[in-house]
Formats: structure tokens, sequence, C-alpha cells
């Protein structure tokens, strides 16, 4: 029998401050999250350097209770996995050194894992059945991707985003009608009130590049909308608002994920990210799915936030083939999926 991986790991790309430990790639033992979303809405959104102290005061705390929880101790702990990008350098610099400082102290591999990778790999967690391949759309704040998963750890990314990320879309919108922030769950909670044909808002295809998303158009069109309703003094209702432009956005994401199954001959498909807990979204993707005898995966809620268990996921698929960082790893804000 194979000798248990038990894998500690950070992630602090944003506001979240996280740390669990992960059996064998699919067990979680412990998984803590410290939120700063109460600090950040009285901002209307991520202060990076509030965030980046934050982190720096609950990074240990976070550590120390996952450890706690799994009951396990660094010497049971066979590497260390944490983000090292893309998001706020300040934010990622403090799990970064967080987990060089605990590899060198206790002589443990140091695994550096890419935020969206550690996404996709949110889906092993509950669902032991799902390899690759597979396509998986991510959907998040900062981030949209389609992407063929080749296999553990091996990404084709065939779609992005030209612009606004779907989750920036709509914590925009979810502004502008006066929701506030974090937009995403409180627009998916008006939208079960309102009409989602009340309102045709565009939905943008870009020529060449089937895969690739555009969300600022229609982040624009509600505006106007807006504007035109004040300027003629007729009755806004944010109800319909919101339905009509959670349903523009959902159809667009799951007809380029549906498309892509297609041709890329797969009948898997998985979603991850923050906007993967968009109940609108899980149901128009369950039902196509359905129709389309595709096989249909998402994480929990607590999965498609930012969390550490995703993060130990995908560092023990990495920690298989042999992936090893030095002393030299760094922040990288920007990096792309599938750089080492």
């Amino acid at each position: 029998m194979s000798k248990e991986v038990l894998i500690l790991a950070i992630e602090s790309s944003c506001d979240e401050t996280a740390a669990a430990v992960v059996r064998n790639g699919r067990e979680v033992l412990s998984n803590i999250i410290s939120s700063q979303i109460a600090l950040h809405t009285l901002y209307g959104g991520v202060v990076p350097e509030i965030a980046s102290r934050k982190h720096i005061e609950k990074c240990n705390q976070v550590i120390e209770e996952a450890l706690k929880q799994a009951n396990v101790s660094f010497a049971d702990i066979t590497a260390i996995g944490v983000t090292y990008g893309p998001g706020l350098v300040g934010a990622l610099l403090v799990g970064v050194s967080e987990a060089k400082a605990i590899a060198y102290a206790a002589r443990l591999p140091l695994i550096g894992i890419h935020h969206i990778e550690g996404h996709i790999c949110a889906n092993f967690i509950e669902n032991k059945e799902l390899e690759p391949p597979f396509i998986c759309l991510v959907v998040s704040g900062g981030h949209t991707h389609l992407v063929v998963v080749r296999d553990y750890g091996v990404y084709q990314i065939i779609g992005k985003t030209r612009d606004d990320a779907a989750g920036e879309a709509f914590d925009k919108v979810a502004r502008a009608i006066g929701l506030g922030y974090p937009g995403g769950p409180k627009i998916d909670k008006l939208a079960k009130e309102g009409n989602a044909n009340a309102i045709e808002f565009p939905r943008a295809h870009i020529e060449g590049s089937p895969y690739d998303f555009s969300f600022s158009g229609v982040k624009s069109a509600v505006l106007n909308h807006l504007n035109i309703c004040k300027m003629k003094g007729a009755e806004i209702n944010t109800a319909d608002i919101a339905a009509s432009f959670q349903a523009s956005i959902i159809e667009v994401l799951v007809s380029r994920a549906v498309q892509a199954a297609k041709e890329y001959k797969l009948d898997k498909i998985a979603i991850a990210g923050g906007v993967a807990s968009n109940s609108g979204l899980r149901e128009a993707m369950k039902q196509i799915c359905q129709q389309e005898g595709i096989a249909f995966y998402y994480p929990s809620p607590i999965y498609c936030t930012d969390n550490a268990a995703m993060i130990g996921v995908a560092a023990y698929y990495e920690y298989q083939k042999g992936t090893r960082h030095g002393w030299d790893l760094n922040a990288v804000p920007n990096l792309k999926l599938g750089e080492r």
C-alpha cells in the first residue's frame, strides 16, 4: 500500500486567509477560512493593503486551527502547498512567505499552486469518480476561463474573457442597482423574484473566437437601462434587472461550455470558482447537460469560494508528478495557468 500523503495547504490570494489539511488528494481533514467580507463591504470592494494586513494577522491562526482540526502535527505532513498566483501581490506574499518558512523549518517539500488550478481541483473533493479529461468552466470575480482538463495538472485554455470577468460584472451591476458588495450572491437571490425575460440584455459573441467571453457590454447595457429609466422618470424594477442580467450571463457561459464539450468530444463538464455557486448557473447547466447526455460536476459552495482545501488537492497531484519549488518561490500576481 502506498504511503499516505498529507498536504498542508495555504491560500491568501485575495481576501480569505485559509489553511487546510488534505489526505491523498481527495479527503479533506480540515478546511479553515477566515473571511474579510464584512471588512471590505465597508469600502464596496477589496482593499489590497487591508487584505494583506489581515492575512498577516490571521495566517498563523488558521494554520494552527487546520492542524488541530485534522488532529495532525507538522511531523505528519508530507508537503506544503501554497497559492503563489494569480492574485493581489501583497496578499499572495503573506501566504508564500509563511509556506516557505514552514517548509524550511520542517524540512518539507514546497509546492506552489496556481489559484485557477486549485478551483478546478475543487471538483475532485466530493466527486470521487471524476477524472480527466473533461471541460471545466472557471467563473469567479477575477477570472472567466473555459479549460480542457487533459490530465491532472495538464490544462488547455480554449476561451477566456476579453474584459470583465463574470463575477466582476456581477459586482459592478449589483453596485449600480444598490445591492452593494459582494454582488454575486445578492443578484442571485434578487433574480429569483424577477422576470428573466423582462429586459433583453446583449449576449456577446466574438468573431473568430467562439469560446472567448466579453461581459463589459452587458454591464454597460444595464447602466444605460438605469440611466434611461431615470431620465424618463420610469419605475426601476431591480428584481427584473437582476434576473434579466443574470440570464444573459448564464446563457453565454452555458452555451460556450456545452459547445466545447461537443467539439472536443468530452462527456463531462465541471464548473468552478465563486460564481459556480450561483443557483441559476447550476440549474441551467444541470438541465442542458441532462438533455445532451453530459455528466455535470460542481463543488459545494464552500469549495467554490477561495479556500485552501482546493489548493491541497492540486498540490497532491503536483506532488505525485514530482513538482517541487525552491526557496526562491515568489508571488506572481499575473501568473498564467500552465506556467511553473
